[in-house]
């Protein structure tokens, strides 16, 4: 099954608790959870779901 994640790496993203603009660094499935993480360049050793990240309105 192919599965589609909703961010890119290296796409600039706001961290929806704080507002902070972000940049994606890496991002991975997760099969028992069935859905994506994200880890940022600004906080590598923090993972992040697609529901803690919207795109930046343009």
């Amino acid at each position: 099954m192919k599965h589609k994640n909703k961010f890119k790496d290296d796409e600039k993203v706001i961290l929806k608790v704080t507002g902070e603009k972000v940049t994606i660094s890496h991002s991975s499935y997760v099969p028992n959870m069935k859905r994506y993480s994200y880890t940022l360049k600004e906080y590598p050793q923090t993972f992040y779901f697609e529901e803690e990240i919207k795109q930046i309105e343009s």
